[in-house]
């Protein structure tokens, strides 16, 4: 079962997350926070698989309890907000989520995404795809490599650069003409080296090293 953390300022909004991901047989939802501070203590007593994140909630924010999330290892988080505004979604991976949805997103597309970020897998809303392509479009090609980068092998550098390039487990394993398992026990090599929380970070990262 993908055990989901629920973390929304309005109670009716929770209810209806609920609803959607009790359909699919593999989810279950095991808690619920209110506010940001709430969600990062639930998160770390619950340890679910992924935390679905509001941004815009009283006290301690979305992407500040993302960040504290994600540092600590508690959870991957999927952002779901009413809000594409950019400065949330780059505010939000930056600080680690692995995921932006907006609240319109479909039952089935809602489910879909809490699966593909439990098999470690990122996923972007359709709509703020574009974007995020544009802004790399924006960073100059080739800046120096940050010092990180030194301490990868030529395969860690090869699988950085197929995150930079959005490949999923399963096509970095078909690309590297390895298995699925493989593929995933060297993206967590390359997350772990390089500090980051998410692959959808590591992609950012490798955008700016000029690797993708």
């Amino acid at each position: 079962m993908i055990r989901v953390l629920l973390a929304d300022d309005h109670a009716a909004i929770r209810a209806g997350m609920r609803l959607m991901l009790e359909q699919a047989t593999d989810v279950v939802v095991v808690g619920e926070a209110a506010d940001g501070a709430i969600a990062v203590r639930q998160a770390a007593a619950l340890r679910p698989d992924v935390v679905l994140m509001d941004i815009r909630m009283p006290g301690t924010d979305g992407i500040t309890a993302t960040r504290e999330i994600t540092t600590a290892g508690y959870a991957d988080v999927l952002i779901l907000t009413t809000f594409d505004l950019d400065e949330y979604l780059f505010g939000a991976l930056r600080a680690g989520a692995a995921g932006f949805l907006l609240k319109s997103v479909e039952p089935a597309a809602l489910v879909d995404a809490v699966r593909r970020v439990a098999a470690g897998d990122g996923f972007l809303a359709p709509e703020v795809t574009r974007r995020l392509l544009t802004a790399f479009v924006a960073i100059p090609a080739v800046p120096p490599a940050p010092p990180a980068l030194t301490g990868l092998t030529q395969r860690e550098r090869d699988v950085l650069a197929a995150l930079g390039r959005g490949l999923s487990n399963a096509a970095l394993a078909a690309e590297l003409t390895i298995t699925e398992a493989t593929a995933k026990t060297h993206v967590s090599r390359v997350l772990s080296k390089l500090g980051c929380s998410s692959r959808v970070q590591a992609a950012i990262l490798a955008r700016e090293a000029g690797l993708a």
